[in-house]
């Protein structure tokens, strides 16, 4: 039925670009998060998770709420310490540093694929 998901490197493929990707799916991995880094190579896959925050964050981000599909419910850019709302159809969470989302064609509608 469903995909399982574990902590590792895949690539993420987006309409314009394959961008490497780090999913976090252990509750370790989800805590940390971008927490304590300048910036992000790439984009990191929160699974499972419907809300975000960007609180003792040093750089804004973008974020996308993807369902169980991998397909994109809504886009968000949050600078530092903001929290974000609770989707209530969002599986998975997309982070990727603020610009990057849309340089990548990523927006509401749009499957991506991981691999």
């Amino acid at each position: 039925m469903g995909r399982r998901w574990h902590d590792g490197d895949f690539t993420l493929g987006t309409p314009e670009a394959e961008v490497p990707l780090r999913v976090a799916a252990s509750y370790r991995a989800r805590t940390r998060g971008l927490l304590g880094r300048d910036g992000v190579e790439g984009a990191l896959l929160l699974t499972p998770a419907s809300s975000v925050h960007t609180v003792r964050m040093r750089f804004a981000i973008d974020v996308a709420y993807l369902d169980r599909r991998l397909r994109v419910i809504a886009v968000r850019t949050m600078p530092p310490g903001r929290v974000g709302r609770p989707r209530l159809l969002a599986r998975h969470v997309l982070e990727a540093e603020a610009g990057a989302l849309a340089r990548w064609g990523v927006r509401r509608g749009v499957r991506l694929d991981v691999h």
